[in-house]
């Protein structure tokens, strides 16, 4: 085998074990992923489309030039065999058309690997950018209903709240009315207390009247007692008089 079919067959069996890697089930694109983010990746990639296309070329070429190879001794093989030539240059020419086979295989599976291969890698990355995404809208997703759930309980705290506030409110204005009530109260009591005052001077007012009244009825009783004592003493007395008058008329008549 030359160098060049010795490289290519290099770069199929290559071909094989990476696809073999990257098939492993338990390594998740996510793995893969960060693997194909590491510098040194960062750096191949620039180059990657340029050594994608070169290598397609080159393997394009050689498989074709194992095409033609194929067909050159599959012609000179029938041509050898229908010609009964020696058979040392029929067993070369025998040998030659089984490398040929050989390189065109080699040739178009390192072609069609390296086609799998990019197409897998590919998929990969798209697949690992999917996950990447899902994974993110999961975190979002359960951020989401963590503050769906926080915003719930604060909700139910500020209804709470409220209504707490809503009974203190009911519980201040119930107080506010006992309070405008007992100041109601209050005023009507010190209304009626200075009603009372005014009343309580008034009526002693009327008492000193009523005392001074009876002092002056008592008075003038004691003064009429005084006087009819007196008319009575004044009308004896005139009795008195009377009496001696006629008895001296009399005397004199005598």
């Amino acid at each position: 085998m030359t160098f060049q079919w010795t490289a290519v067959a290099t770069f199929l069996y290559t071909e094989i074990g990476v696809i073999l890697l990257l098939c492993i089930p338990f390594i998740s694109p996510l793995r893969w992923q960060k693997i194909f983010t590491i510098p040194l990746w960062n750096k191949i990639a620039n180059y990657w489309n340029k050594a994608f296309l070169t290598i397609i070329v080159l393997l394009i070429v050689l498989f074709l030039d194992a095409i033609r190879e194929v067909k050159k001794y599959s012609t000179a093989h029938v041509g050898e065999k229908g010609a009964n030539i020696n058979p040392n240059a029929f067993d070369h020419i025998q040998m030659k058309l089984f490398r040929s086979q050989r390189n065109l295989y080699i040739s178009g599976f390192s072609l069609f690997l390296w086609l799998v291969l990019r197409r897998t890698v590919t998929l990969i990355t798209q697949l690992a950018k999917e996950m990447g995404i899902q994974v993110a809208m999961e975190i979002q997703v359960g951020n989401t209903n963590e503050a769906a759930r926080k915003y719930m309980e604060e909700n139910e705290k500020l209804q709470q709240m409220e209504s707490l506030s809503q009974q203190c409110v009911l519980w201040a204005l119930n107080e506010k009315g006992k309070c405008e009530n007992e100041q109601a109260l209050d005023k009507a009591n010190k209304k009626l207390m200075q009603e009372t005052e005014i009343l309580k001077a008034e009526l002693k007012k009327t008492s000193q009247a009523l005392s001074k009244a009876t002092n002056e009825v008592t008075a003038i009783k004691k003064e009429s007692e005084g006087l009819k004592k007196e008319y009575d003493r004044l009308i004896k007395e005139h009795e008195r008089l009377q009496k001696l008058l006629d008895e001296e008329e009399d005397w004199k008549d005598q």
